[in-house]
């Protein structure tokens, strides 16, 4: 419950936001979406592109340069988010320049931002990454109205009372949209085709029935006043996004010191303190420093390239873990054999191709890592769905031994019954066009040779049937696993 209290003052003097988005698409629409990508504006984005315009996909002085992010990943990690063509598998990125300049109103306050350029990345399994780069523009401003903006703009579905009644207005055309209009009503109309729901849940994050929440994760880089001291009240509520009350007054979720510094202790990277911080949350990443926007060149080119794939990789981890929790849950042990096959198939190729414990050659990399394998609770689900894999692996084993058994059970019973007619079920009325029509006559011996015999054929033709019918299903989900995993 967020408590007003008097907030320490802090201005920021600029801020760099991007909002990243998750939801599922249709695999086997993939290439209409690439094509509607395309039709859109938006380009496939190469790792060593010189030809893109950095200044306005990024900012001015922020330069992303393809080396930095391959001597960042291990080769493993590089060629899976960095693939040549669509056609490889990995992180597909489309990306489109925007810069536009919006208004979000917010109770009697207006917030100018400009939206620089918007990402869709389109990942292995089905899920895909719509991500905004925004800049406010009513700078300098107090830390309390730029954590207000973000915890206002990140609300997709407006379900809480502190995220309610923002609003975002075109300024040539004086329309208005909510947040979730706007960004695929506005942005991306062309996209909300290609969203997959799941018909039993409302909202957006219905498109990810497994996710815990309908807001946007945010990353940001917000730049202080030069040389101001910044106090762990303040990192703690730039971490949690603390911002104003519905009322609008300053607030923080807690007024425990004690607990603050505890909360830090899990979500603070200070190795460059006290001039740069680091916090990650369950709500978002952000970087917040006191020096110099001219010297912060290096670092806010870090943040745009090598640490905005460090947190989209440990972030689709954290979707996919729960996916697998989520879609355990969900199996009908009676009936979906074919569909825990399926199960182990994606747990399988997610763990061997995809899911990584090192993944940065650098010892920032492997810091900043851990910070968000900490913060995402990658390890507890990991082992969680290792835990999945094994029940699953155990449920399969005692499923075919029970039908080995069954089918071992009747074939005894007709090796039985064929040994005691000595291996000859033939009835002699049988040879004869109208021996069929005798069966009334028929002695009790007649009567079990002639069951034997039909459940015989029978059981033959179901077992040949059946086992086509598996190639076809197994062959069928490897296909589509192959799609997924793109």
């Amino acid at each position: 419950m967020p408590i007003q209290q008097n907030a320490e003052k802090l201005n920021m003097i600029r801020s760099h936001m991007t909002f990243l988005l998750p939801f599922g698409f249709d695999q086997m629409k993939r290439q209409e979406t690439i094509d509607s990508l395309k039709s859109n504006g938006y380009n496939y984005f190469h790792i060593n592109e010189e030809a893109i315009n950095k200044t306005a996909m990024y900012g001015y002085g922020i330069d992303v340069t393809g080396k930095e992010l391959e001597q960042y990943f291990y080769p493993y990690i590089e060629h899976k988010l960095f693939p040549g063509s669509h056609e490889k598998k990995g992180f597909h990125r489309y990306t489109a320049i925007i810069q536009k300049d919006h208004v979000m109103q917010i109770r009697d306050e207006r917030h100018d931002f400009h939206i620089r350029s918007i990402d869709i990345i389109l990942g292995p399994f089905g899920i895909a990454f719509l991500s905004l780069r925004i800049n406010m523009q009513d700078i300098p401003a107090d830390l309390s109205d730029v954590l207000d903006f973000i915890q206002h703009f990140r609300a997709v579905e407006q379900n809480l009372k502190e995220s309610k009644g923002a609003m975002i207005i075109i300024p040539e055309t004086g329309q208005s949209f909510s947040i979730r209009d706007y960004i695929f009503g506005y942005l991306c109309p062309f996209m909300e085709k290609a969203v997959l729901h799941e018909k039993k849940l409302k909202g957006h994050f219905g498109s990810l029935p497994y996710f815990e929440d309908e807001r946007m994760f945010v990353s940001s880089f917000l730049i202080a006043e030069t040389g101001v001291s910044i106090s762990e009240e303040q990192l703690y509520r730039i971490g949690n996004l603390n911002g104003r009350t519905p009322e609008g007054a300053p607030f923080i979720s807690s007024t425990n010191p004690d607990y603050i510094r505890r909360s830090l202790s899990l979500s603070l990277h200070d190795r460059w303190a006290p001039h740069l911080y680091m916090i990650a949350t369950e709500h978002g990443y952000s970087v917040v420093s006191n020096r110099p926007a001219d010297e912060l060149t290096n670092e806010l080119s870090q943040y745009m390239g090598t640490h905005y794939y460090n947190l989209l990789l440990h972030y689709f981890y954290k979707i996919m873990l729960l996916r697998v929790s989520f879609e355990y849950s969900e199996i009908d042990w009676k009936k979906d054999e074919y569909y825990v096959r399926s199960l182990i198939q994606l747990i399988s190729v997610f763990s061997s191709s995809y899911y990584f414990k090192e993944i940065s050659t650098r010892s920032e990399g492997k810091e900043l890592a851990e910070l968000f394998r900490s913060t995402f609770l990658i390890d507890p689900l990991f082992n969680e769905v290792n835990k999945t894999l094994q029940e699953l692996y155990k449920s399969q084993e005692n499923s075919q031994a029970g039908r080995l058994n069954m089918l071992l059970f009747v074939l005894t019973i007709f090796t039985v019954i064929s040994g005691i007619y000595g291996m000859n079920l033939v009835i002699p009325d049988w040879e004869a066009p109208s021996g069929w029509k005798e069966y009334p006559s028929y002695t009790v011996f007649e009567w079990i040779s002639l069951i034997t015999a039909v459940t015989g054929i029978g059981l033959s033709a179901y077992l040949i049937i059946s086992t086509f019918g598996r190639m076809y299903l197994r062959r069928r989900r490897r296909n589509k696993l192959d799609m997924l995993d793109q």
